[in-house]
């Protein structure tokens, strides 16, 4: 814990840290992290990408709309949504779109993220190659009735 000296006390504030009483034998608490797991894998160069991109689409959205980044309009500029369509015509138009309340020129951001969209891999979740199908912890009998 620490305390902050009051001005009256000293000329310059100072900090002080509480530490255990000498003899104690009470350890420090220290938070437990629990470990993950990683249960899908991604090309993190994919990652990268995505997320530079969406970093980008922020900050050109906040220019547009002139404010910050918590002011701006609620939109959702899909990625996904986007690569799933078949032309960049489709995409322009959906981009276009969502940005239908924007008071500034979108001609050069819906072009500008199209370049950056082209060319770019879908987050898909990866595939196991060789699927077994596990017994079911309910056995059945021969007459398809549950063992009691």
């Amino acid at each position: 814990m620490a305390a902050v000296t009051s001005p009256e006390t000293s000329p310059q504030p100072r900090v002080y840290f509480q530490t255990a009483a000498a003899g104690s034998t009470e350890e420090p608490e220290t938070p437990v992290r629990k470990q993950g797991r990683v249960t899908v894998k991604y090309d993190r160069k994919e990652l990268r990408k995505r997320l530079n991109l969406e970093e980008w689409i922020i900050g050109q959205l906040t220019d547009l709309y002139d404010c910050e980044e918590e002011a701006i309009p609620e939109l959702e500029i899909d990625v996904e949504e986007l690569l799933d369509m078949p032309s960049d015509d489709d995409r322009g138009a959906r981009v276009k779109d969502l940005l239908v309340d924007c008071y500034k020129p979108t001609e050069d951001f819906v072009s500008d993220l199209l370049d950056k969209i082209r060319g770019m891999q879908k987050l898909t979740t990866p595939q196991k190659n060789n699927l077994t199908l596990l017994p079911s912890p309910l056995s059945l009998t021969p007459t398809g009735l549950p063992h009691p």
